[in-house]
């Protein structure tokens, strides 16, 4: 039977509230909404976090080794910096590399997978070697060799760097996706309409890898911020520009930890495992959000409970026959 064009608007209304609600679905996870608030946090100290700064990061003073106090609420350092304005604008370049380096090797990982497992053939045999070359080269052991060669070697090269030794592995995901969207009967059918190439990926193919594409980009900044912390408290980054790495490198190189100055290096480390577990809870969102087995409607892990000995059986409301003998 036909449906008419009243009707056919009153589906769509009718509609439109599931699919929004299947689109905010994702937010509504408590482990996504605390990363989400985390990381945000974390966002706004890197913007505004050199004009917030109380002291000159490098700025030296007479207080020596002070612990927090109301002039500095994270102490001083061995010459007198304020901890706290170090960490303050330390920030800015954690998640400037972070997100650089993340973007950036998402980009690549999408164009070489994606264009790997759609076209297949020749194409997706070269792609398929770049990749794996790409993915046996190690990443600190090169910027580490970069860096003895460049005389400054700044957050934008690290990020890149990374960004080049970090994309492998996203693409081997997103072609081995590709490959099983591709023969979709939806992908055939835009086939047969003629429709180019390019618009078939983009429309047909990518959508359906969003949540996949979003969940190497996380890692991605993960293991971009992590590495970018390592190569600055082993000195290879530079440790003229503040990082929360650097603040570690300076405590490790000043012995804080010999002398008990916890204030120095403690406040660094939180900043860290609290960046890292916001990024790892959004993660953990997405997979829920993926996986329908690791969620529940209303969007929490799904608990499965089971007695030992006991296989569980329908029970209806009426009680069970009992067989009487004559």
């Amino acid at each position: 039977m036909a449906v008419n064009a009243t009707e056919a608007a009153v589906l769509d209304a009718a509609e439109a509230p599931a699919a929004s609600r299947r689109r905010f679905r994702f937010l509504r996870g408590r482990k996504t909404v605390v990363g989400l608030c985390i990381l945000l946090f974390f966002v706004l100290i890197a913007i505004i976090g050199p004009w917030i700064a109380p002291y000159d990061p490098d700025a030296m003073s007479q207080e020596l080794l002070q612990p927090p106090s109301g002039s500095h609420w994270l102490g001083t350092t061995h010459i007198g910096q304020d901890v706290l304005s170090q960490i303050l604008v330390g920030a800015r370049g954690v998640l400037l590399v972070g997100f650089v380096a993340g973007i950036l090797a998402t980009i690549l990982s999408v164009l070489v997978g994606v264009t790997a497992g759609f076209l297949g053939g020749a194409a997706d045999e070269a792609l398929s070697l770049l990749s794996n070359v790409f993915l046996v080269i190690p990443g600190l052991p090169l910027i580490i060799i970069i860096a003895s060669f460049v005389s400054d070697t700044g957050d934008l090269l690290i990020a890149a760097v990374i960004a080049l030794t970090s994309w492998a592995w996203g693409a081997r995901v997103l072609r081995a996706q590709t490959l099983s969207l591709r023969r979709r009967d939806y992908v055939e059918a835009a086939r047969a309409t003629g429709e180019p190439t390019w618009r078939i990926i983009l429309f047909e193919v990518m959508p359906n890898l969003t949540a996949v594409i979003a969940s190497g980009f996380v890692g991605t900044v993960i293991f971009a911020i992590l590495s970018e912390i390592t190569l600055a408290f082993i000195g290879v980054a530079d440790i003229s520009n503040w990082n929360w790495g650097t603040v570690l490198f300076w405590a490790q190189a000043n012995q804080a930890f010999a002398l008990g100055a916890w204030w120095w290096y403690v406040p660094a480390g939180l900043c860290i495992a609290l960046l890292g577990m916001s990024l790892a809870l959004i993660n953990f969102g997405i997979d829920e959000f993926v996986n329908p087995r690791l969620r529940t409607e209303t969007g929490g892990s799904r608990t499965v409970r089971m007695r030992v000995g006991f296989t569980p059986v329908a029970r209806t409301g009426t009680a069970p026959h009992k067989e009487t003998r004559p």
